[in-house]
């Protein structure tokens, strides 16, 4: 199937839209390693914290995992065809742990890095730069068995993982990312107990965050000393920006705490060196077992922050504070839109956010890693998926981007969630973020309307460069 476009009416809006971003910027589209990989039993890959999540009654929707997901790690070469119909000039992945050593820790699993370096190899082949996440949330369960994050010495681990990874692959990888999101590793999965190992420990979340922070410290240095000399390494955070409802005292003060609990958490230790002031008072515990030097290992310079973006916040101040994890939100916002998965639409918030960052912290570099949409796709049979809303909800975050750079942020790419529909965590399979539809009985791919209207920008984007 040829890429087409049927957007006529927006196509010179869009091609003047290309025009405006400078001419090294990357585009690409992301993914996980057990949203779509599958073969989760096949070639010495061990079990993670999320098969064993999965596989606990009432923990995913309508109990479904990752066991086959996409079939990716069997359809790879055709999943490559398809980043390269729709015009991609990078690919953002993540490297699952277990599949490289099935214990955490120990022997390695030689055919998980051949998958890969395979990957890789693909990628380069087609002109695709390859940006290898190492950790998105599937840690090996022996090591949770042994504590998990909550447990010093998984941070360890981790860089030794990491290591292991970039001695094979670190003179073809263009970007490295450490940790996805850590924020969701520590809270919904050790606080909450939504994700992954599904503990319930609001205390554990915040040693379990040191922890993840910690390793993304010692993992930098490791990364570096086998790396090409441009290769960039950074850290993914999703981040949400907290909107005031009103002009109230207590809404200031409450903003204030959302923001150092949803954003200032794990921004002020990698680039301040130390947690915010009141966090731990405001949510009610105590700080994590900081050892002496843990902050100059967690703040050793970056080359740039991955930032994963998706809705805002917007709170209302309380008569009396509450915990900082709990602030009272204003749900639904008035007029405002809203994705299958229940967040709203706003795509100013994604330009304010990344000057925000821009202004606050020294960071020399962004990427914008993550940031797509749900919504209720359906496919026609045979070779249509139209999904308007998406392709507007891209549209408009990306000429928010156009407005972050005219603002002096130093933004290097855009990776758009997701590449193809996936296992979607605890939702199952009953939320879709891909640009390509996934039929999941058959494994066919379909590019939607947003692909296409995706793979027309790029086109256009490369034109404007073209001599």
């Amino acid at each position: 199937m040829s890429i087409t476009n049927d957007l006529q009416p927006q196509s010179l809006l869009d091609t003047s839209l290309a025009h405006t971003f400078p001419p090294h910027f990357l585009w690409g589209a992301a993914t996980a390693a057990y949203q779509i990989e599958g073969a989760a039993y096949e070639d010495g890959r061990g079990l993670s914290i999320w098969d064993h999540f999965a596989a606990t009654p009432g923990k995913t929707y309508r109990g479904e995992n990752g066991d086959i997901a996409a079939n990716h790690y069997h359809l790879v070469q055709q999943d490559t065809d398809l980043m390269t119909r729709l015009g991609l000039g990078a690919y953002r992945f993540s490297i699952a742990w277990p599949r490289i050593l099935p214990h955490g820790r120990g022997t390695i699993n030689t055919v998980g890095l051949d998958f890969y370096e395979r990957l890789v190899d693909s990628l380069l082949a087609r002109g695709i730069k390859p940006f290898a996440t190492l950790y998105h949330w599937d840690l090996p369960l022996t090591l949770q068995q042994e504590g998990g994050w909550v447990n010093r010495d998984t941070a360890s681990a981790f860089a030794d993982y990491a290591e292991i990874v970039v001695k094979r692959l670190g003179d073809r990888v263009e970007g490295w990312i450490t940790l996805n999101e850590p924020w969701c590793s520590a809270y919904l999965g050790y606080g909450i107990g939504v994700h992954a190992p599904g503990i319930q420990d609001r205390q554990a979340a915040i040693d379990a965050a040191h922890h993840l922070l910690l390793a993304h410290g010692l993992a930098v240095p490791r990364i570096r000393a086998h790396n090409t000399p441009t290769a960039q390494v950074g850290i993914t955070l999703n981040c949400t920006p907290i909107t005031a409802a009103d002009d109230r005292p207590e809404t200031q003060r409450d903003v204030e705490h959302a923001d150092a609990f949803a954003n200032r958490w794990f921004l002020d230790p990698l680039f301040r060196g130390a947690y915010p002031d009141t966090l731990f008072a405001t949510l009610g515990l105590t700080p994590p077992p900081i050892q002496e030097g843990d902050f100059s290992i967690i703040s050793a310079p970056l080359d740039f922050l991955g930032v994963n973006y998706y809705t805002r916040s917007v709170v209302r101040g309380a008569a009396a504070p509450p915990p900082a994890d709990a602030p009272e939100t204003v749900r639904p916002v008035p007029g405002a839109c809203y994705t299958d998965i229940g967040w709203e639409i706003y795509s100013q918030g994604l330009a304010d956010l990344l000057v925000r960052l821009h202004q606050d912290y020294p960071i020399p570099n962004m990427w914008v890693t993550e940031n797509g949409a749900a919504f209720q796709d359906l496919w026609d049979g045979n070779d249509q998926v139209n999904d308007p809303r998406r392709v507007e909800y891209l549209r408009g975050h990306i000429q928010a981007l156009a407005q972050a750079l005219q603002q002096g942020v130093p933004l290097r790419g855009y990776f758009v969630w997701s590449l193809m529909d996936n296992f979607e965590w605890a939702e199952g399979y009953s939320k879709r973020f891909g640009i390509v539809y996934v039929d999941y009985p058959t494994q066919r791919r379909i590019i939607k309307e947003s692909g296409h209207w995706y793979a027309v920008f790029l086109a256009a984007f490369r034109q404007a460069y073209q001599p």
